[in-house]
């Protein structure tokens, strides 16, 4: 009997294995076979584009923009507006802050627009002009005229877009999520251009995303906003056990995130890449690194200890009680590091 029991003991974590093999195996076919059909059928086409490009319709492009206005009415600081001309179209940017401050320019995480900077712009524009960007190949206001395939494209778009605005060489940057890798790559490549820059839990940069995280963002491939609105609960959790007021900004987040997938044409993404290590030593502008004790796309204990081993001359921190909503969830705590770092 004894011998059985050891047997079946033996099988379970073989079957529980198979399982989770298989689980993996079928994901992965799913984002192949999504991949291929957004590739082929849902890619824009900038030879063609439409009155309302980069939207789906004019009924599309008229409801979002009524949404986003919507929301930009709890800006809490005086801003204007400009819409900036690159080489790879028009970029959307609200401008704070004393005139004569020295500039910051803000970029988002994927799927969000400059309004994700609510929380924080008014603690940001005290001691700084402040620039908070449209990504031109996101969600926002931004129009591109040029398919950006790669990640030198994103960098050169950037760097014209600072050309444009004549903010000179001493730019503060700030980017969390995609807009921190984004900052990176900034930083590698016209490092001469940049004060100081803070990498607020960047894509991928310093660790490869955790499995689970891939898992989840594969199916909020899938039409239903089931698959979004699970992401986005484990992404931000900290922030829905927070408080009520916390849970509806989640809720508006979502909400954000629907209408925006209902509304744009889909494109290819630029998919975050992983710093060597020479790399991540190459950088020698002043850097900030904070991240969530719950961060869920890696580690964040792996992440500093990966920075502190290889590359000591970036700050690193990490902050308590948040995950991937720290600017929202710990806002006085973020507000207060960036501006001490950046004094």
């Amino acid at each position: 009997m004894l011998h059985t029991n050891k047997t079946k003991s033996k099988k379970r974590p073989i079957v529980k294995f198979f399982l989770m093999g298989c689980g993996t195996i079928v994901t992965l076919v799913l984002a192949l076979f999504m991949w291929v059909y957004f590739a082929l059928f849902s890619g824009p086409d900038v030879m063609e584009m439409s009155g309302y490009h980069p939207f789906r319709s004019l009924e599309a492009k008229e409801r979002y923009l009524e949404w986003y206005d919507e929301r930009v009415k709890h800006w809490p600081v005086i801003s204007e507006t400009k819409m900036v001309e690159t080489s790879f179209g028009q970029t959307f940017v609200r401008i704070s802050g004393p005139d004569d401050a020295p500039p910051l320019v803000l970029l988002p995480g994927g799927g969000a627009t400059s309004l994700m900077w609510l929380p924080n712009i008014e603690a940001l524009s005290e001691n700084h002009r402040t620039y908070a960007v449209d990504h031109i190949y996101d969600v926002g206001r931004s129009v591109y005229t040029r398919a950006i395939e790669t990640p030198d494209d994103l960098v050169n778009w950037f760097d014209e877009l600072l050309n444009a605005l004549e903010l000179g060489d001493n730019v503060n940057l700030v980017g969390l999520s995609h807009g921190g890798w984004l900052t990176s790559q900034y930083a590698l490549r016209f490092p001469s251009r940049l004060d100081k820059i803070v990498l607020m839990a960047p894509a991928a940069t310093v660790l490869p995303f955790s499995s689970e995280f891939l898992k989840r963002g594969v199916l909020t491939m899938l039409p239903h906003p089931y698959f979004l609105k699970g992401l986005m609960n484990w992404l931000l959790k900290d922030l829905v056990q927070k408080d009520e007021t916390s849970r509806m900004l989640v809720e508006t987040a979502l909400d954000d995130a629907l209408l925006a997938r209902q509304s744009f044409k889909f494109k290819m993404p630029i998919q975050p890449t992983v710093l060597q290590d020479k790399e991540l030593q190459s950088i020698k502008v002043p850097t900030l690194f904070l991240v969530g004790e719950n961060e869920k796309i890696y580690s964040a204990r792996e992440a500093v200890q990966r920075l502190n081993d290889v590359a000591p001359q970036i700050k690193t921190e990490i902050l308590p009680n948040c995950g991937h909503g720290l600017t929202i969830t710990q806002r006085e705590m973020v507000n207060k590091r960036i501006q001490q770092f950046l004094k």
